[in-house]
């Protein structure tokens, strides 16, 4: 559908159709939430070829709009990857079911009785680029949380998130819960993404997911609140004080395991009393396993680095590049961070607990790491399942967003006759 003229038509069905399913939602039992999600998981195994056929369409027209290697790798489905996609909405099913937890519960002098009790969200849209798990894992995670979704994926992979989306509406129908619960954008066009972000009486929040351009105009066009996902531009200092092996064994992991997903090292800052020891060996063991190191003065004299421009501070490269600066100490580490990161997720390697609390204890990043690879700056890695997103804004949720922070929360509150005198 490319016809401008029907997109707030269409646009406007779809949110309708899925605030009369989040109704339905919000009252489903957690054990038809669990047959859908497990439905939906076997559907995608059995369906694993046509998924994997889909794909291969995506990467012939990332191929001609000239996407970059880790952009490729993000659009890319293998077995391997939908065997992970499977795993996670088994892992997302046997999670506890947020819905009607109560988070609180007290008695006041009154003689009131009060609770604080886990409620969905209502709608969430979900906008994000190229990968296509992203399908699978929001519908998991919102499904879970009682909340229908409104999916727009990316132009990159629209066949494959097609393919998936047919799974999850399967999953949804052998439960007996409205297809409409989980709904995918059936166009391309633009001009839906901005429908969305405007549509206050049908959306209750947006998650956008993807890069800064993508970010920048959710947040700058929205009506609907957002849980923004900003860059990972994730810093990782080495101080004087760490273990050389560990230092080498999460540099080398946060750096190449999978250089497009956001919890990638960018910036390594280095304790200057380290330079010439700890830090030489990372930047070579780097070097020699095909990164290129963007160093600053300090450290160009370790054979193999190129010359950092003031324009590799604060940037997410999504690639086997990294930049590296010399520092005095924590607290440079630290005022480095606060100038050019994006409070997603920062790490420290040191040996030294009290320089690590101070890190820990100083930064403001939704995730801090202290002797771990920031590449398990994932909401799967945390234990819940999957993740929709960082959320790196400060509002309601923060860090991984998984199926408890697509919740919010309402009063119950019981009495006997009670009045206020």
């Amino acid at each position: 559908m490319n016809d401008n003229e029907n997109i707030p038509e269409l646009m406007a069905d779809i949110g309708a159709r899925a605030r009369a399913a989040a109704v339905e939602l919000a009252n489903a039992s957690a054990e038809r939430k669990h047959a859908a999600l497990i439905s939906a998981a076997e559907a995608v195994w059995k369906n694993r070829s046509a998924i994997i056929e889909a794909n291969a369409k995506d990467m012939e027209f990332g191929r001609e709009k000239g996407l970059s290697d880790s952009m490729m790798d993000r659009l890319m489905l293998d077995e391997d990857r939908i065997r992970g996609m499977v795993d996670g909405l088994r892992s997302v099913a046997e999670q506890a079911d947020p819905v009607g937890e109560v988070i609180a519960d007290w008695d006041q002098p009154s003689g009131l009785n009060i609770q604080r009790v886990r409620t969905p969200l209502g709608v969430i849209g979900v906008i994000y680029e190229s990968r296509p798990n992203v399908t699978a894992d929001a519908g998991a995670l919102c499904l879970k949380a009682g909340n229908a979704v409104i999916l727009r994926g990316g132009s990159e992979g629209f066949h494959s998130s097609r393919a998936i989306h047919v799974c999850l509406q399967k999953g949804l129908r052998d439960a007996g819960l409205p297809e409409d619960a989980v709904q995918l954008v059936p166009t391309r066009d633009r001009a839906a993404v901005r429908e969305m972000l405007t549509m206050t009486d049908t959306i209750d929040v947006i998650v956008p997911r993807g890069g800064k351009g993508l970010v920048g105009l959710v947040q700058k066009e929205a009506r609907v609140p957002v849980f923004a996902h900003l860059e990972g531009i994730v810093h990782i200092y080495i101080d004087a004080e760490a273990d050389p092996e560990k230092a080498l064994k999460v540099v080398l992991n946060a750096k190449t395991r999978r250089t497009g997903i956001c919890g990638a090292a960018e910036c390594l800052l280095i304790h200057e009393k380290a330079a010439a020891t700890i830090g030489q060996g990372v930047i070579r063991a780097l070097i020699d396993a095909g990164v290129e190191v963007r160093a600053d003065k300090t450290l160009q004299a370790i054979p193999g680095t190129q010359a950092a421009q003031e324009d590799d501070w604060g940037r997410e490269y999504l690639d086997m590049i990294v930049a590296a600066r010399s520092v005095s100490g924590v607290e440079a580490a630290m005022d480095h961070i606060r100038q050019y990161g994006s409070g997603h997720t920062d790490c420290i390697l040191t040996e030294n607990p009290q320089t690590a609390a101070q890190f820990l204890n100083g930064l403001d990043s939704a995730i801090l790491m202290h002797n771990a690879s920031t590449q398990f700056a994932d909401g799967g890695e945390f234990g819940m399942g999957a993740e929709i997103g960082i959320a790196t804004g400060k509002l309601h949720a923060r860090g991984p967003v998984g199926a408890a922070q697509l919740t919010s929360f309402k009063y119950i509150v019981r009495g006997d006759g009670t009045v206020r005198g």
